[in-house]
């Protein structure tokens, strides 16, 4: 494409955006033309440095604004070093990741950040910088470009609350600079961070008490709502949004797909409130979506709000005028998680009915477990009707998926426990805390199917969700806890390592090329039963993967709901498209149980996706820990 063409092209989507651009920035910055003007300048050289491949990229995306809604995305997060040791390991491994169905990769926080004052890489040196030991801006671009070249997209964190206290502006501030303390929070005395604490809540009230720091070497209070080492931003501070935007877009023009704008609900401060979900945060995303669509209209914005779903929400914006392009669905997994100790559904068939009524445009990406820690947020006001007390369930939720409960199986660790509240969060893998674990070190091979039958129900759950589903690295082949990380002092304080442990290669014997089903390929299930526990989870959980690829009926057009199983134990899930009909059922007990199937009419039709086979007129019962697909197609249902 022509220099001459680019411009307009540049342009055109520049004269369709900068009225409201221009509007919202002299809103919230009082009509400082001079900043907004060097904003508009950055944004056309980071489009004019933006490579050719990735321009290409923009423009089909464009083409196709739904391109990330269809039914055969499949998400899987991973720390680089972790997984592979490098972004070249990646690379290396890329080949593995296609063999799992994988087409969307999180590569979770690479940037610089210090050794041993680090959240798990959230306190950033350096936005252009990758961690040494993980390689070179360049290795991220290879990587990239690579994956582009697969058909896959990227994704990466972009912790926008906070820097590092290792970070230029920091070091710069910390020294006297009065125009970088701008950049933050400074305070020569407690004055005015006690009337803050008045109303700002504390994020980790055991591991890190109170929102603000003193600086004994400068004599300076700064804010620090997370860690003492995480400095907040101010962005009252225009250069602040500018000057963060220019580092969104440099990691745009690396190849970065999917911007994970990490803690957003926390970007402006106010005293005198909570200090979250502000009405000018919503400006500031908003400017920062229309900013993408100008300079990379393929990128999009994934927002982290780990918060009760009313608060959630509001940053997928309004149809008319979006925000963030995709949002965590936090609360379900946390749901997820209560029901699979409680084993009643009906928190998360609450749950569920809230997030399938949004609009469709709305996309959740959900997941079972991630790099971070469950919290209960649940819907404790709605929980209280029933008799319900929301310390006692907590501890009992934790209590259950730590293995303490009697008969409880799960294998978990508390996170930030405060006994003075009652409150602490949990960490564990997905195989742990279904029962694998405790399983593999009995022995025991009933206990072990069973576990094995709880992480293929979770997976398949999770796959007929609407969203995105999002596998965490190690899931597929039921990797379990690591508690090496114990004996490392930089890690051993942060239980959250649990789940963070290093990829054990040496269980990916098998064939992962040919994941077919033990049925589809003619076996019995006494010769399937002789595969090690890593082979047949991975087997089983592509069998799903690839029917949910194969039907549309799975993508972000159907109507989802949620339907009454009849059984406390068991979860329904009915999906709807073009008179095309599946019905799920999701057993969260490890006792079998009857279901109620008048949702199916006369069964006439129906077919067992897994299986293959034609639904009989027997009454429906599932195994423990079991789970049915069901599907017809429309032609079925008028003949």
């Amino acid at each position: 494409m022509s220099t001459k063409t680019q411009k307009a092209e540049y342009k055109k989507r520049f004269e369709e955006r900068i009225d409201e651009l221009k509007w919202l920035y002299c809103e919230i910055y009082h009509n400082d033309m001079q900043g907004f003007e060097w904003l508009c300048d950055s944004m056309y050289e980071y489009y004019e440095k933006r490579d050719a491949g990735l321009k290409k990229l923009d423009r089909a995306r464009e083409k196709d604004k739904d391109w990330y809604k269809n039914n055969e995305l499949l998400g899987m997060m991973l720390y680089t070093g972790a997984f592979a040791g490098t972004l070249q390991g990646v690379r290396e491994k890329l080949d593995y990741i296609e063999s799992c169905g994988v087409n969307y990769v999180h590569l979770m926080p690479l940037l610089e950040s210090p050794k041993g004052r680090d959240d798990g890489g959230y306190a950033v040196a350096d936005f252009r910088k990758v961690q040494p030991e993980l390689g070179t801006i360049e290795d991220l671009e290879a990587l990239t470009k690579e994956m582009h070249e697969k058909g896959m997209s990227c994704c990466m964190d972009f912790v926008m609350n906070h820097t590092s206290e290792d970070h230029a502006w920091a070091k710069a501030a910390r020294a006297g600079d009065p125009e970088a303390r701008k950049r933050y929070y400074f305070y020569d005395n407690w004055d005015i961070p006690g009337r803050f604490e008045q109303t700002m809540p504390q994020v980790f009230p055991t591991t890190a008490p109170g929102n603000f720091t003193w600086l004994e070497d400068c004599h300076q209070v700064v804010m620090t709502t997370f860690y003492p080492y995480q400095w907040d931003l101010n962005y009252e501070n225009c250069v602040v949004f500018n000057d963060m935007v220019g580092n969104m877009l440099f990691l745009a023009n690396c190849g970065i797909d999917i911007i994970r704008l990490d803690a957003v609900p926390y970007i402006w401060k106010t005293l005198g409130t909570n200090c979250r979900n502000l009405p000018q945060v919503h400006t500031l995303v908003r400017m920062m979506r229309l900013i993408g669509e100008i300079v990379c209209p393929g990128v999009l914005l994934l927002g982290e709000v780990v918060m009760e779903p009313a608060k959630v929400v509001p940053y997928f914006g309004s149809v008319e005028k979006p925000e963030c392009h995709m949002l965590y669905n936090v609360t379900t997994m946390a749901s997820t998680w209560h029901t699979v100790a409680t084993k009643d559904v009906a928190l998360l068939k609450r749950q569920l009915e809230q997030v399938f009524v949004l609009p469709k445009e709305y996309v959740f990406l959900n997941y079972l477990r991630c790099h971070d820690d469950i919290g209960w947020g649940l819907d404790y006001d709605w929980m209280r009707r029933f008799g319900t007390d929301e310390v006692a369930h907590k501890k009992y939720l934790n209590d259950y998926l730590t293995g303490k409960w009697a008969g409880s199986e799960a294998r978990g660790e508390l996170y930030n426990d405060d006994p003075r509240l009652g409150d602490a969060r949990l960490c564990g893998t997905t195989a742990s805390l279904s029962g694998l674990e405790a399983a593999l070190y009995e022995k025991d091979e009933p206990k072990t199917e069973k576990a094995i039958r709880c992480i293929v129900m979770l997976h398949a759950y999770l796959l007929s969700q609407s969203g995105i589903p999002v596998l965490y690295s190690g899931d597929e082949i039921g990797q379990l806890n690591d508690y090496t990380y114990k004996e490392d002092p930089d890690k051993r304080a942060d239980s959250r390592y649990l789940h963070r442990g290093s990829f054990p290669w040496d269980h990916v014997k098998f064939d992962v090329h040919n994941p077919d089903s033990a049925a589809r390929r003619g076996r019995s299930a006494k010769e399937d039963a002789k595969e090690e526990v890593p082979e047949r989870i991975f087997k089983a959980l592509r069998t799903l993967e690839k029917i949910r690829a194969a039907h549309e009926i799975f993508g972000m057009k159907a109507e989802t709901s949620v339907f009454e199983s009849g059984n406390p134990h068991v979860l329904g899930i009915s999906r709807a498209l073009d008179g095309r009909k599946f019905i799920a059922y999701y057993n969260f007990s490890d006792a079998p149980a009857a279901v109620d199937e008048s949702i199916l009419g006369d069964k006439k039709g129906f077919v067992n996706l897994v299986t293959g086979k034609k639904l009989s007129g027997n009454a429906l019962e599932l195994d423990g820990y079991g789970y049915l697909w069901l599907y017809r197609e429309a032609e079925e249902i008028k003949s």
